[in-house]
């Protein structure tokens, strides 16, 4: 007879492969999503994937405060709260967070039902309220830069220590501009909200593009968040220190990648 603790892992295990499967198939149902996920390019060079890491680590989109020239992401659980009345964005958004959570392997993320126990918050509201939403979030001024700057249809910012270790991020979603865009702005949110908050315009493979729409979390993405999360990556190094790791880190990240989504050698 199998232990109860094996038991209790395989139950586990089995609930994490639903939860992916069940995102997938959300997502697939979707035709935009869909005819993006049957022409998504999976193969990349390793030039490739280490120079989208260095321009999406490194810098802000917007700077709100502090340095930006240092690496910046949680160091310990992430536990994300929904706080909105759409019973079906929130079960939606459940899945979307599962996904993350089965495809970076180092990153410790889940829901929670308890506000207090949160270190990510998503305000899910109506598009009519999300510039009032940012005003309350951000003040007057900031809010009226973030509008002219980059006029969001969603948005999400943290805050870190002086470790550089995020101790909170904020995420706003609109849930009233359909299905698709609720996927592609949460899913580049709540990753953006774990640290690589540098959009760039200069690689073509990256959700952290805003010429760039998937609503689902590709292979490119996922080297990405990979190499983020790996633990030879810490909070606070300089890009010459990521550099002189990155080699080793991401020969273990393309063997994770490639098991998770089952690609060719």
């Amino acid at each position: 007879m199998l232990r109860p603790s094996i038991l209790l892992l395989a139950a586990a295990l089995a609930a994490i492969l639903a939860d992916a499967v069940d995102t997938r198939a959300a997502v697939t149902e979707i035709p935009a999503i869909a005819s993006r996920q049957r022409n998504e390019r999976k193969a990349f060079s390793d030039a490739e994937i280490i120079t989208g890491f260095l321009k999406i680590a490194f810098g802000a989109e917007f700077q709100l405060a502090g340095k930006v020239d240092r690496i910046r992401k949680f160091d310990g659980p992430v536990r994300v709260f929904a706080d909105g009345d759409r019973a079906d964005r929130k079960a939606q958004l459940a899945k979307i967070v599962a996904d993350i959570g089965a495809k970076v392997r180092h990153l410790d993320i889940a829901m929670t039902e308890n506000s207090e126990a949160a270190n990510v918050r998503v305000k899910l509201v109506r598009d009519r309220d999300l510039y009032r939403t940012i005003t309350t979030f951000y003040g007057i001024e900031r809010a009226k830069e973030i509008r002219s700057s980059l006029d969001p249809q969603c948005l999400s910012g943290f805050r870190k220590n002086e470790s550089y270790e995020i101790e909170h991020s904020d995420v706003i979603l609109t849930v009233d501009n359909g299905d698709f865009v609720f996927f592609d702005c949460a899913y580049e949110e709540l990753l953006q909200s774990l640290g690589p908050i540098n959009d760039t315009a200069t690689v073509p493979w990256t959700m952290f593009n805003d010429s760039v729409s998937m609503g689902y979390f590709d292979v490119y993405d996922q080297y990405l968040l990979n190499l983020l999360y790996d633990p030879r990556i810490k909070p606070g190094m300089a890009a010459q220190e990521v550099k002189a790791v990155l080699p080793d880190v991401l020969a273990d990240v393309r063997a994770w990648v490639r098991q998770v989504n089952h690609l060719a050698e």
